[in-house]
């Protein structure tokens, strides 16, 4: 029985170590290499060149929308700075009968980045960042692991279409350099699972 066992202990961390081994993290997406896209609770700058009036800060409501003067509600949140400007463009030459509204849309307050940090971390909960964090930011924004972690077994549990996917993270091999692939970037809607 004994003998079971320790063939089974082996087996699973055998195991373990291959999902490691064999997880492609460089098809994982970085969000920072493409233009930010809108969320609920961001504020945007929209600016209408030579027409004050029509220029807005406006907060993200939880409906996706944001209102104009003119124009009334747009939905912004899914959208980039660039759609949501070619949009407000488009819905301004109703109005606006020459051709030198020229918009401008900038986001100036960054809230709807937000994941989760669970398990043995020093501070579980929700957090949120004004910049995409990687995983190593991400768990020492939440204190990093407590005593009772085992940071070699981290999992990030990112929602997909097809249901959420788990990806494991070793931490401690990418505190040494042995893995810096693992470093990726903490999405929207992630969980850091720190067992």
């Amino acid at each position: 029985m004994l003998r079971l066992s320790i063939y089974l202990a082996l087996a699973l961390g055998l195991t373990g170590c291959a999902g490691i081994q064999a997880f492609d993290y460089e098809r994982e997406p970085d969000p920072r290499r493409e233009e930010f896209v809108i969320g609920v609770g961001d504020v945007i700058r929209i600016n209408v060149w030579r027409m004050a009036e029509l220029s807005v800060d406006a907060k993200v409501r939880p409906d996706g929308t944001v209102t104009m003067p003119l124009i009334g509600d747009m939905k912004a949140a899914g959208r980039t700075p660039t759609v949501l400007r070619a949009e407000i463009e488009v819905a301004l030459k109703t109005y606006v009968k020459d051709d030198s509204a020229k918009v401008t849309v900038a986001v100036s307050d960054v809230s709807s980045y937000q994941f989760t940090v669970a398990g043995y971390a020093e501070r579980q909960g929700s957090f949120t960042a004004s910049r995409f964090l990687t995983v190593t930011e991400a768990i020492a924004l939440a204190g990093g692991p407590s005593r009772f972690a085992s940071p070699s077994k981290i999992v990030i549990i990112r929602p997909s279409a097809g249901g959420p996917r788990r990806i494991p993270v070793d931490l401690e091999a990418i505190y040494k350099g042995v893995r810096p692939e693992m470093n990726i970037v903490i999405l929207s809607g992630d969980t850091i699972y720190l067992p």
